[in-house]
């Protein structure tokens, strides 16, 4: 029963990334895609797709995941408390990113 519960969560979690990466412009497939989801974060975030290198660096790669966290979270209008929740319970704000959130230079729907 449990390991039904957490399927689900993760099915919804990588819902809620697609959407995430199709509100930036990206694919929402480029989440499933292991190591190229995180060249394809970087790119919405503006990073150099070369940093993806730096996050094979045990220790480093939690700062540089919370940063990157971070400039998701200004992406969408969302402060460094916003960025904590991404990095420490991503199941819970990464659906507030994919369902509210709208990222800046988005077009808004009337």
């Amino acid at each position: 029963m449990i390991g039904i519960i957490y399927l689900l969560v993760m099915i919804f979690v990588i819902y809620c990334y697609w959407k995430v990466y199709e509100k930036c412009g990206q694919p929402g497939w480029a989440c499933l895609i292991p190591f190229y989801n995180i060249i394809v974060l970087l790119r919405i975030v503006k990073w150099e797709p070369v940093k993806f290198w730096f996050f094979l660096i045990p220790i480093y790669n939690i700062y540089l995941i919370f940063m990157l966290m971070k400039d998701l979270a200004a992406k969408f209008g969302k402060d460094s408390n916003f960025a904590i929740g991404l990095f420490l319970l991503p199941f819970i704000f990464i659906p507030i990113l994919a369902l509210k959130g709208t990222p800046e230079g988005a077009p808004v729907a009337e």
